[in-house]
């Protein structure tokens, strides 16, 4: 830990340099350049309150030579104080010793950070992906958007980096982090090439371009600290025995033929590996149904975002404008904007044949033509098909067949305006798609349930207050948002174990995360659970 001086609520025009905001920082604390030891942003925001006269709002912390006398001469000001940093640390690991390697099921997010951890301190993780390495699957899903068919072990949702891998890359996230870990996951990103601004910026994104190299780049670690990445390996079981009232972890079985033993694995599953959960229920797993939202991705043209946030189509220092929205409907259900992707594209998301699924994807630049977000309406089991644990997954499967049909197995699109009369789009508007996949007009309607379409009827009129023509008659309306987030949680004990002890259920897939970054925290959070009971390897 050390002390440093931060500055607040520093303002400089979007097209500022670097050097710039070094004179402002001298010029606050009245100091010569020589008297400057370091400094570094913490924070950087848009103040776009006075459109479009636009500023970038920075948070710094500096060290300088005589910092008491510095902070002498500069009047009480609520902007500058002293703070003491704190780092991430890892705990000390414990003394019993492990059989086997501790093995990481997935390599998303929560499984790449678990593994890299625990790799990194000596405990030479196994991870078993049953997709494909980054590269592969980029040709696998690049194959699928073209017309070709489904990989069901390797696409959007499978594969090595997860399904963020196809995504904005964006790593907000609203978890508490008191002990480091958030500030961990992006120290950790950037060194493995994702852009630095993502150590400050309030909305950090990566892309999808960037962080395909990212995800590569952290494997490349874990193997060189003693783990090992091995891809096409799907856990299809669990090997227990019976101890005292508790059943105690074995072995992995993969792939239906090999056995693994181990006394450590980690559920880093995602939130779309139905075939695992089906599998955990057999084994009589603990776990529970739990509430997500559905609905639908909405393109509007990027101009109209950026002047509506910016005051201006465009501003040069500043990359494309994002929102987020929420509503109340008469109904009681929420609606929301969720995953919102400036500059992006929608994606066919599917992972299982005959059923269709769409998500957002941005690159780095973010230049596409449109913006694209989902809206999505809340849920929870009482509106799914019966009361087994899996019947979130029931109901998801439910509406991903009747997207599947209304397309034709194309993704099923139609106009806001056409939505709201009920009836099948035939001709585009104003907007045109950005779309990874294929597209086919529809009703959107024979998709989603009422109740849904009305709070999303509803939240479009509302957030057109809001965002000047959101609601526009020709907004493209795309279906269907089915996997926001997991349909199950996999219960763990203080110790962070499942009802089989030795299985670590982890991040998104396991109902404890929501995102890359908090899956990666969680991550975090599991290996530290392995590493304070368990002695490293070497």
């Amino acid at each position: 830990m050390r002390n440093v001086i931060r500055i607040q609520q520093i303002k400089l025009e979007p097209t500022h340099s670097m050097g710039q905001l070094e004179e402002k920082i001298l010029s606050v604390l009245r100091i010569k350049k020589e008297q400057l030891k370091m400094w570094r942003i913490v924070k950087s925001s848009i103040d776009a309150r006075k459109k479009p006269f636009i500023k970038l709002v920075y948070s710094v912390d500096v060290k300088v030579i005589n910092e008491a006398d510095v902070l002498r001469k500069i009047k009480k000001s609520a902007n500058i104080s002293l703070v003491t940093e704190r780092s991430y640390q890892f705990p000390s690991c414990g003394k019993q010793k492990l059989k086997n390697r501790p093995i990481v099921i997935g390599s998303g997010p929560a499984g790449l950070f678990c593994g890299l951890f625990l790799a990194e301190h000596g405990y030479c993780p196994l991870i078993l992906e049953r997709g494909e390495d980054v590269d592969s699957r980029t040709r696998t899903v690049a194959e699928f958007w073209e017309g070709k068919g489904l990989h069901l072990s390797s696409n959007v949702q499978f594969g090595e980096g997860g399904a963020g891998t196809f995504s904005d890359g964006k790593l907000n996230t609203l978890v508490k982090d008191v002990d480091g870990r958030n500030r961990k996951v992006l120290e950790v990103l950037a060194d493995a090439g994702a852009p630095k601004e993502i150590l400050y910026q309030n909305k950090p994104h990566i892309g999808t371009d960037r962080l395909r190299q990212v995800v590569k780049t952290i494997r490349q670690q874990i193997e060189g600290y003693g783990g090992e990445v091995r891809f096409l390996s799907q856990v299809t079981g669990f090997e227990t025995i019976a101890a005292e009232k508790e059943r105690v972890l074995q072995a992995v079985i993969v792939n239906d033929r090999e056995r693994i033993p181990c006394q450590a694995a980690v559920l880093a599953i995602g939130h779309s590996a139905r075939d695992t959960f089906a599998m955990l229920e057999k084994a009589a797993v603990l776990m529970s149904a739990k509430a997500f939202a559905v609905g639908i991705r909405i393109e509007h043209p990027q101009k109209q975002i950026n002047l509506a946030q910016y005051g201006a189509e465009k501003v040069d220092g500043l990359s494309a404008a994002d929102y987020k929205l929420t509503y109340h409907a008469s109904n009681g259900r929420d609606v929301y904007s969720f995953c919102m992707c400036p500059g992006g594209y929608v994606v066919d998301a599917s992972s299982e044949e005959g059923r269709l699924a769409v998500n957002g994807m941005s690159y780095y630049d973010r230049n596409g033509e449109n913006a694209n977000s989902a809206l999505i309406v809340s849920v929870t089991p009482k509106d799914f098909p019966g009361d087994s644990v899996l019947s979130g997954i029931a109901f998801q499967r439910q509406l991903e067949e009747a997207a599947y049909l209304a397309g034709n197995g194309k993704i099923p699109l139609q106009l806001y305006g056409d939505l709201k009369k009920n009836q099948r789009s035939e001709r585009l508007g104003g907007v045109l798609p950005n779309v990874k996949g294929g597209y086919a007009f529809a009703n959107l309607k024979d998709v989603l349930p009422l109740e849904i379409c009305q709070a999303l009827e509803e939240g479009i009129s509302d957030f057109g207050k809001k965002i000047a023509g959101f609601d526009r008659e020709d907004a493209l309306l795309l279906g269907v948002e089915s996997r926001t987030s997991s349909p199950v949680r996999i219960w763990r004990n203080t110790k962070m174990e499942s009802s089989i002890l030795g299985l670590y259920p982890c991040g998104e897939g396991a109902g404890y995360a929501g995102g890359i970054t908090s899956a990666a925290m969680d991550g975090i959070r599991i290996a530290e659970a392995i590493a304070v009971k368990y002695a490293p390897l070497k």
